[in-house]
């Protein structure tokens, strides 16, 4: 059987190779999925949604009652001034992602995107045949306007922003995102803001760079904010015939996401917001005790703003994510998201403080 060559030069994620094959027994903190339930209130809009028997198609870019809602949300909470015709409703963010690289990203033109970031910008870029151009992030691990434009060039296409980010856990300054958004602006090409984690800010403030500019498309989801990963529900914003152009891929591809879990997702974002508070308290907590475990190791680490992830300096990052696989925690090696990440493993703490204290005291000897 012959495969496309785009297709065999994309690599499986790296992240489910690593829990995937766990021993048993293992802690796992190499996933990025918050341990809490999904909060009642939103489960009981998708039982009643079920026996109203919402279950067909809805329309391509989602239903209408939740495109308003986020809309709404948009402009209150991200300052970004739009209407719901410019709202569409995915099967995730990961469709979403999708959906916008493969919307504006030739054969041969260029994606910027962060050493190290989520790998699957780059895997995405390549299945497209784009080509994915890592941009170091600087000190802070955070991604500078300075470091971007060092790598524009007249194939630049596209740029990728993650804050909070996945796996650094830092938070883009607001002097930043403004800036980034100005450089798009003025070179007219597009940024994609992958904001899945805005909710989770310990320090710092979440900016969104389409209040500066038209030439952002921002994906979010409810999968983090309010523990549905399993709900597949995504949305993005985008203005002009973006939006057209990216429901030509959307309504081929996926249709439209599920009925039930756009009825859950309506709930989540109108309904009671405490929840949210409450995860994010408790996130906090988890990193802290972390921190304090590996700071009485002596491990090299900054301390993540936001998200729910260590990303801490270790040496040779596949090494000690390997020998800690044997001493069953479960690791991300850094170079998964890059080659600026091989001196780093990625910790999850979206797990239980119960199992955080026993991944410290198996770590404690390896690290």
């Amino acid at each position: 059987m012959r495969f496309a060559s785009c297709t065999e030069k994309i690599e499986i994620s790296s992240i489910r190779k690593c829990f995937e094959g766990a021993a048993p027994g293992s802690v796992n903190l190499g996933l990025g999925q918050p341990d809490f339930d999904t909060p009642d209130h939103i489960k009981k809009a998708a039982i009643q949604a079920i026996e109203k028997g919402m279950c067909g198609y809805t329309p391509n870019c989602g239903v209408p009652a939740l495109r308003l809602a986020l809309a709404k949300k948009f402009c209150t909470e991200n300052r970004i001034e739009c209407t719901e015709e410019e709202i569409m409703v995915t099967s995730g963010a990961s469709e979403a992602l999708f959906l916008v690289i493969a919307a504006l990203v030739d054969r041969g033109e260029e994606v910027l995107i962060g050493d190290p970031s989520f790998l699957s910008y780059v895997e995405l870029t390549r299945l497209v045949g784009g080509r994915p151009v890592n941009v170091p992030l600087d000190d802070s691990l955070r991604l500078s306007p300075e470091a971007i434009e060092e790598r524009i060039t007249d194939k630049t296409r596209l740029i990728i922003i993650n804050s909070p980010s996945n796996p650094t856990g830092s938070v883009q300054t607001a002097e930043q995102i403004r800036s980034i958004a100005q450089i798009a602006e003025d070179r007219d090409i597009t940024v994609l803001s992958d904001e899945v984690y805005e909710h989770f800010i310990y320090k710092g403030e979440h900016v969104s760079p389409g209040q500066f500019s038209d030439n952002v498309i921002t994906v979010n989801a409810v999968s983090k904010t309010y523990s549905m990963t399993g709900w597949r529900l995504g949305y993005l914003v985008a203005k002009g015939e973006a939006l057209e152009q990216l429901l030509k891929i959307h309504q081929y591809v996926q249709a439209c996401a599920s009925s039930i879990s756009q009825a859950a997702a309506l709930q989540a974002i109108t309904g009671p917001q405490d929840c949210v508070a409450q995860m994010r308290d408790e996130f906090k907590d988890r990193r802290d005790l972390l921190v304090r475990g590996f700071r009485e190791m002596g491990v090299d680490l900054l301390v993540p703003d936001g998200a729910f992830y260590l990303f801490p300096r270790v040496g040779d990052g596949d090494k000690v994510a390997a020998r800690l696989g044997q001493a069953g925690v479960i690791a991300v090696p850094g170079s998964a998201f890059g080659p600026g990440g091989k001196e780093h493993i990625r910790i999850s703490y979206a797990a239980a403080r119960s199992q955080l204290e026993e991944a410290l005291r198996r770590m404690k000897d390896i690290l």
